[in-house]
């Protein structure tokens, strides 16, 4: 005869099922777990609302939206009382173009959603494939042309008169779609078994980690000029890119081959045994898991990047930033800064938040 030995019933109060409304089963297990907690809770939960009725009073109730042109009076009358965001619609152009001239202002703009629609195309992961890359050649191409004029009846900007968020976007996308691959060679460089191959990595590695980016655009802008022949000079945004190549790949280097370490060793041997080439090795197989391995560190640092492109105001190029502050230097508007850096941070923070939620959908579906 078979005896079937009893299995031990789960506890009573999982098996129970919960009963009550879920937003207050949620609030007491979160909020109002103990007595300690209910009572921060209670006076966290206080100090926001008053930050969030200030703001709408200050923000919204009773804030100047509107003004005739460049007539300030009604928004330093209502100074301290309500928010003038008509400096907004006043100074918007020059915020987000800079000088580039008013009447072909629509060029940059044409730029900027070129770049969006890029950005949008290269998360559909059905696209991920040759026919992105020339699209992006192109389009970089005609953004080219767009931002320079001088062909198909444009006239011809210089770079100095560029301002405003297309430069912050060119910093950014140049700066990080060269810096990721130059990363990835230093990544693999720093794990080679050749000597001088690793040593460079690590010397390339340890230089650019050492200083901040502040000085290394300041030697592109200012050095780098010095040690060129005599009537040969690199235009500044350019200067001001490389340093930021170089800046980029020393960093993602280090996320790089952080990813390169977690990879398993039966991997490596998987693929010998294969017979696959050392670059064929780590284009499919390594490289692939070592990257799904440091998606959060690598948007992290990409989202870094795109805020220090800020830093190039030292040098003299007109980023957002540096746009907007220069927008409030007229003495009719100079009191309301606050108002054109809480527009400026709303335009960081979509682009910053965007690339946040596409990283957590890359991690989301990543072991798919």
């Amino acid at each position: 005869m078979t005896v079937i030995a009893d299995i031990p019933d789960a506890p009573r109060a999982a098996r129970r099922p919960q009963s009550g409304n879920p937003v207050l089963r949620w609030l007491r297990a979160n909020l109002f777990s103990s007595i300690p907690n209910g009572i921060l809770s209670v006076v966290l939960l206080a100090i926001l609302a008053k930050g969030i009725f200030s703001f709408v009073q200050w923000g919204i109730a009773n804030a100047v939206w509107l003004t005739p042109a460049n007539d300030s009076s009604a928004c330093r009358a209502a100074r301290g009382v309500g928010a003038c965001w008509a400096i907004i619609p006043e100074k918007y152009r020059f915020i987000l173009f800079g000088t580039y001239p008013f009447d072909e202002q629509w060029r940059p703009a044409l730029a900027v959603l070129l770049f969006i629609a890029l950005f949008y195309l290269s998360t559909r992961r059905a696209l991920w494939r040759r026919e992105l890359v020339l699209l992006w050649i192109g389009a970089l191409a005609l953004i080219s042309v767009l931002m320079w004029g001088g062909v198909l009846g444009l006239s011809f900007v210089p770079q100095d008169r560029w301002g405003g968020l297309p430069v912050t976007l060119i910093l950014a996308t140049f700066g990080l779609a060269f810096g990721f691959p130059l990363g990835i060679l230093v990544a693999l460089g720093r794990r080679s078994k050749l000597p001088a191959i690793r040593s460079l990595s690590v010397l390339y590695v340890e230089l650019i980690r050492g200083v901040p980016l502040v000085s290394l655009l300041f030697m592109a802008s200012v050095m780098f000029p010095l040690f060129m022949p005599s009537g040969f000079n690199i235009d500044k945004l350019l200067r001001a890119q490389i340093a930021i190549i170089l800046f980029a790949g020393a960093y993602l280097a280090e996320v790089i081959r952080g990813g390169l370490q977690a990879v398993p060793r039966g991997q490596y041997e998987a693929a010998d045994a294969l017979g696959l080439s050392y670059w064929r090795k780590n284009r499919l197989i390594i490289l692939p898991q070592a990257i799904r391995h440091v998606i959060p560190p690598l948007v992290n640092t990409f989202i870094a990047f795109f805020k220090d492109t800020s830093l190039v105001l030292i040098i003299g190029i007109f980023d957002l930033l540096t746009t907007a502050k220069t927008a409030i230097i007229d003495p009719a508007w100079q009191q309301f800064s606050v108002e054109v850096y809480i527009f400026v941070a709303a335009i960081y923070f979509v682009f910053c938040f965007a690339m946040s939620r596409y990283s957590r959908g890359l991690e989301a579906t990543r072991g798919r």
